[in-house]
């Protein structure tokens, strides 16, 4: 049965370390969210809610959460704050279903990698939840508690995409939140947040599935192929190793924006084919030399480090 919800008016003043946080989701994202919140003593009480009991028995030993639970109804009742860190769809999913739960006045937001179709799942909340779209730009190949670290969001742009009816003291605490746990919160349009990570995150995993696919149909023709791979393949070829279900959600609620960065980059292939065809070599030197001069100064700090 259901519990009755606690307020009906967001509490304009509360500060992040007063506040209970439910997490729900105790992925890579997740549960490095829970983590920082709980071992760096960030607000009052962190509860985890996960699907598995396995996933709760591994929270259990390694200090994610003050307290853990498979029943979500149970682990957002009277929290302040309730973060969804679960695969985008999933989480259009979980929204559907919390506009039919008694929820208490709260911050509402999610960790999820699309904003658009979140963003609008989001507008179904009751009227006092306060629902704030987010995204920290961070993240591994690697993927479940196992992977999770709670300095993982240290020095990554967290974006925040309020709504119309979000109120500027919800969308004050979101930023807290990010900033207590070492990030930099940038607050955006959803659609505009849709087509830049679709340039900087979506479309590399697309390339780098595409990386894999056509070195694949040359090892089925010489297997030794897999045997000369070396750094800078499995480089080029990393992120084809994330997550499956959380990629297929981010391209599938991203088609418009993904899909026009690919055909760019098809057209930056099909260049590169026909001036190797032709033995262009001073156009294709400027090519090479437009990308390298590019991409040197962006990284170069970060290479160093």
């Amino acid at each position: 049965m259901f519990r009755l919800a606690r307020r009906c008016i967001f509490n304009a003043d509360l500060p992040l370390r007063n506040a209970r946080v439910a997490v729900v989701g105790l992925g890579l994202m997740g549960g490095s969210l829970a983590m920082a919140l709980t071992q760096w003593s960030l607000c009052q009480e962190v509860v985890g809610v996960a699907r598995r009991e396995e996933t709760l028995r591994e929270a259990r030993g390694c200090e994610v959460a003050h307290r853990v639970t498979t029943d979500l109804v149970d682990g957002i009742t009277g929290a302040d704050v309730i973060v969804l860190a679960t695969p985008v769809r999933t989480i259009i999913r979980q929204l559907h279903h919390l506009t039919a739960m008694p929820l208490g006045s709260c911050l509402l937001m999610d960790l999820g990698s699309t904003k658009t179709e979140i963003v609008a799942a989001m507008e179904e909340l009751p009227a006092h939840v306060q629902p704030v779209g987010a995204h920290p730009m961070c993240g591994k190949e690697t993927s479940g508690l196992a992977a999770a670290e709670p300095t993982l969001y240290e020095g990554a742009p967290w974006v925040l995409t309020p709504l119309p009816r979000t109120s500027p003291a919800a969308l004050a605490l979101a930023r807290e939140l990010a900033v207590a746990v070492g990030a930099r919160p940038l607050v955006m349009h959803p659609d505009r947040h849709d087509r830049l990570v679709a340039a900087i995150s979506h479309l590399p995993y697309s390339l780098a599935v595409a990386l894999m696919l056509a070195v694949a149909e040359i090892g089925y023709e010489d297997e030794l192929v897999w045997e000369l791979a070396a750094s800078g393949f499995r480089d080029s070829s990393r992120l084809a190793a994330s997550d499956v279900t959380m990629m297929l959600d981010i391209l599938i609620t991203n088609p418009v924006a993904v899909g026009e960065l690919l055909r760019r980059a098809s057209v930056h292939l099909e260049r590169l084919a026909d001036l190797l065809a032709t033995g262009d070599e001073d156009e294709l030197h400027t090519l090479l030399v437009a990308a390298h001069d590019r991409r040197t100064p962006m990284f170069r700090h970060a290479e160093r480090g």
